[in-house]
């Protein structure tokens, strides 16, 4: 396991505007059952090329109190080729609705969304995941001009793929406890036959 680091400011303005790479199947691996869909890569995530990196981050936490899973995984300090196997493994994969890295999603032009929207729809094409799970409703209205969408499973796949809006892991959604992300992230890892029972 890589040892825990940390950044400067400098350090991690440094990395704005950064693309961090998908987490995806090879094409002689297990089949891609999950893609989760962070909203963009922070600062964090650009600098250790790990999706969900920052610290203060549950997403990982919170992926193995459900039981998606099977050890911890700590990404702080750049996530280990072995920790990537694992998640292959599980057939879960990671992209982002926009690839470019910033300090605050708030950041982000909604011309980004709506293009990051329509590349998203081709990972998925591409990719061929049984479910797709966005993490962030407020992405997810923004990306596909769905102003009244809401959390849980959408009426219509994306691109044959059955879709979720969960609840964004970060620690600026303060009022997501990793026990509860572990009870949204759990039922569309049911749906793809990621977790049984």
């Amino acid at each position: 396991m890589p040892s825990a680091r940390s950044f400067t400011r400098a350090e991690l303005e440094s990395f704005r505007d950064r693309e961090v790479p998908d987490l995806l199947p090879g094409p002689d691996g297990p089949a891609l059952r999950l893609l989760f869909v962070g909203i963009n890569p922070g600062l964090w995530t650009a600098a250790t090329q790990t999706h969900f990196a920052h610290p203060g981050n549950r997403f990982y936490p919170a992926l193995l109190r459900a039981g998606v899973i099977e050890r911890p995984i700590d990404p702080a300090a750049g996530m280990t080729e072995d920790d990537r196997d694992h998640l292959r493994a599980r057939g879960i994969g990671i992209t982002n609705v926009v690839r470019r890295a910033t300090a605050k999603a708030s950041e982000l032009t909604a011309e980004e969304y709506r293009a990051g929207g329509v590349q998203l729809v081709e990972t998925v094409r591409r990719a061929r995941p049984r479910v797709v799970a966005v993490a962030g409703i407020t992405a997810y209205r923004a990306a596909f001009g769905l102003p009244k969408a809401v959390p849980g499973r959408q009426p219509e796949p994306m691109a044959d793929a059955e879709l979720w809006v969960v609840p964004n892991p970060s620690g600026l959604n303060a009022h997501e406890t990793v026990a509860s992300l572990a009870e949204a992230y759990a039922t569309p890892a049911r749906a793809a036959g990621v977790l049984t029972g």
